[in-house]
């Protein structure tokens, strides 16, 4: 039996794990938390862990779902049915919660393992892995023919560096260590970022804040009404001893800086010989977004985001163990690489930056369709892009209601909003 190693028991490594038994692997998973679910499961915990570990969760008091539940099962498991599209936090870990039981990975991940090292063996052929015990403090070591890193990106911090931070006199936070708006309360706020937490977050601490202005580099203001404390400016270029300097060369005093300014791509536990780096979170090299070309007996699911994130995740799942099985044979390292580098290549001439590589979004599409026909497998089907790209325009329009409206898809390319 293939032996595969699962780096994580999120949303990626749960679908990752059910395919690698499926195709009759002898599966681990290794989770450092104590229950399944990933960046869905919720603790008041900031900063470190009872074990001295960085907690890993991003999770908030509150959250829904900023994606129709109607699009973030996976494809042979979708969400059961309630009269909500847009569904709270615990009834997304409730989901995958079930979808582990159903399918027999609960009972093989080892939760509470840390994995510390992840490098080749001297003769390239495996992997030895070695992990921390934490209940018991003790490590232990693995060998497999197979790696499949499902550690998600929304864990480490991003947080700019700007001139002026060392004598701004204030408090500053990364929204991953946000739980709820009460700290908040008759504060000053200055939100860094208008992706969807900047977004989803400046109107929640405006209900308590005195008043929340948000920062952004997007060419026009968010059609969104906020409430009347809420306030759009350009760039920081500059931080004050009291505030910040804008792009416009205008100043505000802030008694709190909140960066929504995203997270890092890491994954510490990979040695040197694994052959990937990591280039202002430009994953390298992989082929489609997911298999390292240097040793293609690993696998990265979950990198590109903007995306159907269980249905993708559960694609690539299928994509890169129809090759690990020995169904499909993978393109020789130099196709391998010609390939990711003539992707990349139109990439930047579209204008993306460095940062926005795995960056999917209209184009997600053509992405999945590309997985499907390689590998010859079940492709997604197109009313998940279609309804994903009206979502996240609805977001963008009216952030206060967008969450009141209800879908139903009808068929593999349609959808109606029922309300």
């Amino acid at each position: 039996k293939n032996r595969y190693c699962i780096i994580g028991a999120g949303t990626a490594g749960l679908c990752a794990a059910k395919h690698a038994i499926a195709a009759g692997g002898q599966v681990t998973i290794f989770e450092q938390a104590n229950d399944v679910g990933g960046t869905w499961v919720y603790s008041d915990t900031v900063g470190k862990d009872k074990y001295g570990l960085e907690v890993h969760t991003s999770m908030y008091k509150g959250l829904r779902t900023n994606l129709p539940k109607e699009i973030m099962g996976y494809p042979d498991f979708p969400i059961p049915e309630q009269d909500e599209s847009y569904i709270p936090a615990a009834d997304m870990l409730s989901f995958l919660q079930l979808y582990s039981d159903s399918f027999g990975v609960t009972e093989r991940v080892k939760f509470e393992h840390h994995v510390l090292r992840v490098r080749p063996t001297r003769d390239n052929k495996c992997w030895e892995v070695v992990v921390k015990d934490l209940p018991n403090d003790k490590f232990e070591t693995y060998i497999f023919d197979f790696v499949m890193v499902c550690n998600g990106h929304y864990h480490t911090p991003a947080v700019p560096k700007y001139p002026g931070i060392d004598i701004y006199s204030g408090k500053t936070i990364h929204s991953h260590d946000y739980r709820c708006a009460d700290p908040f309360k008759d504060e000053t706020v200055l939100v860094i970022g208008a992706g969807p937490s900047g977004m989803d977050l400046a109107y929640e601490i405006s209900k308590k804040a005195k008043r929340v202005t948000l920062s952004h580099h997007m060419k026009e203001n968010p059609k969104t009404r906020f409430p009347e404390n809420v306030t759009m400016k350009p760039d920081v270029v500059e931080f004050t001893k009291t505030g910040v300097k804008y792009s416009d060369g205008s100043l505000e005093d802030f008694s709190v800086v909140f960066y929504c300014t995203g997270y890092r791509y890491t994954f510490p536990f990979l040695s040197v010989d694994c052959g990937i780096f990591v280039e202002d979170n430009y994953v390298q090299p992989l082929y489609k977004h997911c298999i390292n070309i240097n040793h293609p007996t690993m696998a990265f699911i979950g990198l590109p985001f903007y995306v159907c994130a269980s249905q993708m995740f559960d694609l690539q799942a299928r994509f890169c163990i129809k090759f690990f099985s020995g169904v499909k044979s993978l393109p020789s390292k130099e196709e391998m690489i010609a390939d990711t580098e003539a992707e990349m290549n139109e990439r930047w001439a579209r204008g993306l930056k460095k940062r926005q590589a795995h960056l999917m979004g209209p184009q997600q599409c053509n992405y999945y369709s590309d997985l499907a026909k390689l590998a010859e497998i079940e492709p997604l089907k197109p009313v998940l892009t279609n309804l994903h790209n009206e979502s996240s325009q609805r977001f963008l329009d009216d952030l206060v209601n967008f969450r009141k409206d209800k879908f139903r898809i009808l068929d593999d390319e349609t959808f109606i909003q029922v309300k």
